[in-house]
């Protein structure tokens, strides 16, 4: 089994934080959103996986840190590591098409800003499964329309009429990731183009017309990360799970605690210093950051960072940050946000 995972995108609705680190590699409960994502979907594969390839950008912007830590990431699944470059945004069946020479075999392909929590089996007669999830306004997303078989028979973006309640979630798996490869192949042969891009959905729709068979495999949990707000929100609950699974230690024992109080679930990194403070709940706090005399929920702080005198609520603060509660002074770059 194969995974590819196209990650090329800067995430400009997440700025000012991705305008240092990738998107796809922004912590999530301690973890960068893309290894989280590849280790739940290799958990519920429940088989070997051998090669996950990954499509990224410009190298300036993904450089040699981030394929390192990538290929450190596929090591410990056990698995090669492909990198490949997407030198234009040409979208998804572009990005794709990028990482051609691993387009073989089983594989399921994923884009890497999102995450999920799910557990089922995949179907042995399908073809395909694109994995979806319930929602409440189906008309905001793009849906799959079922027959009587329970068969995807098409994809329909963000439909004014009920099709159904089933979003795509941006996941799909192919028996054979070769046939969806001669699809793309003939769209970008024909210039087939939707918004200026080249996209999966028309490969998919070609395989369709073929009769490949396609069924739904259905997330119990969908969590974005499109936005600062979102991106809290899954935090929030990505904490949860994690304190309720037992699995991971949420809290370093390289942490000090200086007259401070952690309310569960929050993560608490290498080195991290609480000095006279209440944390959580909901807080992720990377590894080397300094909290002083604050109150910090619902909120999530990346590395070596010094924040100090503040009261803070929902709120998402970089690397190598330095706020006091009680300044004077400021300097603030670009893109920054202060509500």
């Amino acid at each position: 089994m194969k995974i590819i995972v196209p990650m090329a995108g800067r995430g400009s609705r997440l700025r000012p934080h991705s305008l240092t680190v990738p998107k796809p590699l922004i912590p999530v409960a301690g973890q960068p959103i893309v290894h989280r994502l590849v280790k739940d979907i290799a958990k519920v594969l429940k088989q070997p996986i051998d090669e996950i390839a990954f499509v990224l950008g410009d190298p300036a912007w993904f450089g040699d840190d981030v394929v390192a830590s990538l290929e450190d990431l596929a090591s410990g699944l056990g698995a090669k590591a492909s990198i490949y470059r997407q030198d234009q945004p040409l979208g998804t069946g572009h990005a794709i098409m990028c990482a051609k020479p691993s387009l073989s075999g089983p594989a399921v392909i994923a884009y890497a800003d999102t995450l999920i929590r799910a557990e089922f089996d995949l179907d042995p007669v399908a073809d395909s499964v694109i994995w979806t999830k319930q929602v409440d306004n189906p008309e905001a997303y793009g849906v799959v329309k079922l027959n009587a078989n329970s068969e995807i028979v098409e994809l329909v973006e963000k439909p004014e009429t009920f099709v159904s309640d089933q979003a795509v979630i941006g996941i799909y798996y192919f028996k054979d990731v070769a046939v969806l490869k001669e699809k793309l192949q003939e769209i970008l042969d024909e210039n087939v183009m939707n918004g200026g891009e080249y996209q999966i959905n028309d490969g998919i729709k070609r395989m369709m017309a073929e009769g490949k068979v396609f069924k739904t495999g259905t997330v119990d949990e969908w969590m974005d990360c499109g936005n600062k707000a979102i991106t809290i929100e899954t935090n929030q609950r990505m904490l949860r799970f994690l304190k309720a699974d037992g699995d991971e230690e949420l809290v370093s024992s390289s942490a000090k605690l200086e007259n401070s109080n952690i309310i569960e679930p929050c993560f608490i990194g290498e080195n991290v210093v609480l000095k006279n403070s209440t944390i959580g709940p909901h807080v992720s706090i990377g590894k080397d950051s300094v909290i002083d005399s604050s109150t910090v929920k619902n909120s999530l702080i990346q590395t070596n960072t010094s924040i100090k005198n503040a009261n803070l609520d929902h709120a998402m603060i970089g690397n190598h940050v330095k706020y006091n509660g009680e300044f004077t002074s400021i300097s603030i770059g670009d893109y920054s946000v202060l509500e």
